[in-house]
């Protein structure tokens, strides 16, 4: 365990937005984990890959980081594998290793940034994919007092973009690793029915793709839309696609005929909240420091030196747009601290 006192917030985030942390824990072990009851009656932050945040000011409380390493494999069968990932693993890196060790289920979330840890929290998703598809289960330790537990996939209850790890347990369980099923060839089921990942594939000739094609077709069509944060500040979709009933997406529809409507259930439609704001003129935005990605509207980016509360103020007055365009009111993916 590492302890530093009055540091700046901008290595820690992918935003690049600049605060004061009065003290940063950085937990590097199993054993710094179990530590953190020495801290009893403190109260946390807790700060993974710092890709699913803003930081609107100095931030007083302790700050636990998450710097744990390691990968190993639990169960191997004919049909698949269970592994254990630490949380402090960066996410991309463990696609990377699946992929290479030809293991199925993840490789349709190439490329999204942030730590192993921080992925179930909000149950990232991407092409038609999402972590509770392939999450065995998670440890995780209780900040009050260090204790650690085991929750199983169905204990997460996960939501699209949601887990009880983000709202009613944030802040009271630290992640320190996750076990995935990952699933071997001849057993595994490729994905490429979601946006443009079919069309991609035909283009390079790809008919019957294996594990390999579906990443790097994903993280070439990722890294054409959404811009890099070690080259711009940003935390990626700034902000979740809506889910409304199927009578709204149809009035929607009838009013607006280009509007992209994705089925949910019988019930539901899912509506692209890039599209929504692109309507709105916003994409592509640039105001002051801030503003929003040229390529997709759904990023707001830091353009050098923007401040959080310059960043959050622009995603409130998106916002407030799409609200009076469309009804429709947005909720904001990234966590704001």
């Amino acid at each position: 365990m590492i302890i530093r006192n009055h540091v700046s917030s901008r290595p820690y985030n992918s935003f690049n937005i600049d605060v004061g942390i009065k003290t940063l824990i950085e937990l590097e072990s199993k054993e710094d984990f179990y530590a953190i009851g020495e801290f009893t009656g403190q109260q946390f932050r807790i700060l993974g890959g710092g890709s699913n945040i803003l930081m609107t000011q100095d931030i007083v409380e302790p700050v636990l980081y998450i710097k744990n390493k390691g990968i190993k494999v639990l169960v191997d069968n004919d049909e698949y594998v269970l592994v254990s990932f630490s949380a402090g693993e960066r996410w991309h890196d463990v696609v990377m290793w699946a992929i290479n060790n030809n293991l199925g289920g993840i490789e349709n979330l190439s490329l999204i940034p942030g730590n192993a840890g921080t992925a179930p929290i909000q149950n990232i998703g991407a092409y038609g994919v999402e972590i509770k598809d392939v999450l065995h289960s998670l440890r995780a330790f209780e900040v009050r007092n260090g204790i650690e537990y085991t929750f199983h996939n169905q204990e997460c209850q996960f939501e699209y973009r949601n887990s009880l790890f983000k709202h009613e347990w944030k802040d009271k369980y630290i992640v320190s690793e996750i076990i995935l099923k990952l699933t071997k060839e001849g057993f595994h089921k490729i994905n490429t029915t979601y946006g443009d990942v079919n069309t991609k594939l035909i283009e390079k000739g790809i008919m019957s793709p294996s594990i390999a094609d579906v990443g790097n077709v994903i993280v070439k069509i990722r890294q054409s839309k959404l811009p890099d944060p070690d080259v711009i500040g940003n935390a990626g979709s700034f902000f979740k696609n809506p889910i409304v009933g199927i009578e709204i997406g149809h009035e929607l529809k009838k009013e607006f005929d280009e509007l992209p409507i994705y089925g949910v259930d019988d019930k539901n439609v899912k509506l692209p909240a890039g599209w929504l704001i692109d309507q709105c003129g916003w994409k592509g935005k640039t105001l002051g420091e801030t503003g929003t990605y040229k390529n997709q509207a759904l990023v707001i980016v830091n353009h050098g030196n923007a401040t959080g509360s310059e960043v959050f103020d622009l995603s409130s007055d998106i916002l407030e747009s799409v609200k009076d365009k469309f009804g429709i009111v947005l909720e904001r993916e990234v966590n704001i601290w």
